[in-house]
């Protein structure tokens, strides 16, 4: 069993991060090998429309053709991967860039242009998102980003085969020092107050949510 993590936020320490860290800890207790990639570290593009993935008896039918550094993770995700993770703060109601950048290689190339649509990703594996965001569950409803989540979980499932989990950690503390940084929207005692007592939550959530990726069938 192994479980790679894709942490698509530019930071490898904070909330993102810490979270997928907390479930390759939880996969690590079931005896799972684990991996952590940081998408920030890597030099590659999102899908430039080449089609060469979907080119009948091409080299490249169902695989992204693209030569970088992403090439090797797509090859082990389809070749090597048991369960994958995906991590990515909310900015502006979506991912980060460059986690967007990575669906858009990872899943395009297997999906069929068929009727009804189909995938041809040669395998079945766990798949599950983290999202952090520095809105509070209320604002998150209000702002509609479950339609994103759904989604997302709906384009993961068609292509791995089976629904991932989701797991939400909402209003986050971003910063070491409010002090330092020009805030009037948010109370940096309360930030402080949930990071201290519900963030901590979240973790084991994420431990079980390891724990879960490493052992179900």
């Amino acid at each position: 069993m192994h479980v790679l993590a894709i942490n698509g936020s530019p930071r490898k320490t904070w909330n993102t991060a810490t979270l997928l860290t907390k479930i390759l800890e939880g996969a690590a207790a079931q005896g799972a090998s684990t991996e952590l990639v940081h998408l920030y570290d890597l030099d590659y593009k999102g899908c430039t429309s080449c089609f060469a993935c979907k080119l009948v008896d091409g080299p490249s039918n169902g695989r992204c053709a693209m030569k970088d550094q992403l090439q090797p993770i797509l090859e082990r995700i389809e070749t090597g991967v048991d369960a994958l993770v995906l991590g990515s703060p909310i900015y502006f109601g979506q991912m980060t860039g460059e986690m967007r950048s990575f669906m858009e290689r990872l899943l395009f190339a297997p999906l069929v242009y068929s009727q009804p649509p189909r995938a041809i990703f040669p395998r079945t594996i766990r798949t599950a998102v983290v999202y952090t965001m520095n809105v509070n569950e209320e604002l998150c409803a209000q702002m509609d980003y479950p339609a994103m989540f759904a989604a997302t979980a709906s384009i993961l499932g068609r292509v791995f085969g089976k629904p991932p989990e989701t797991l939400c950690c909402y209003d986050t503390y971003q910063f070491p020092d409010y002090g330092k940084v020009v805030m009037e929207f948010m109370d940096p005692a309360k930030k402080a107050a949930r990071r201290a007592s519900v963030f901590p939550e979240d973790c084991e959530r994420a431990v079980q949510l390891g724990e879960r990726l490493a052992t179900a069938g």
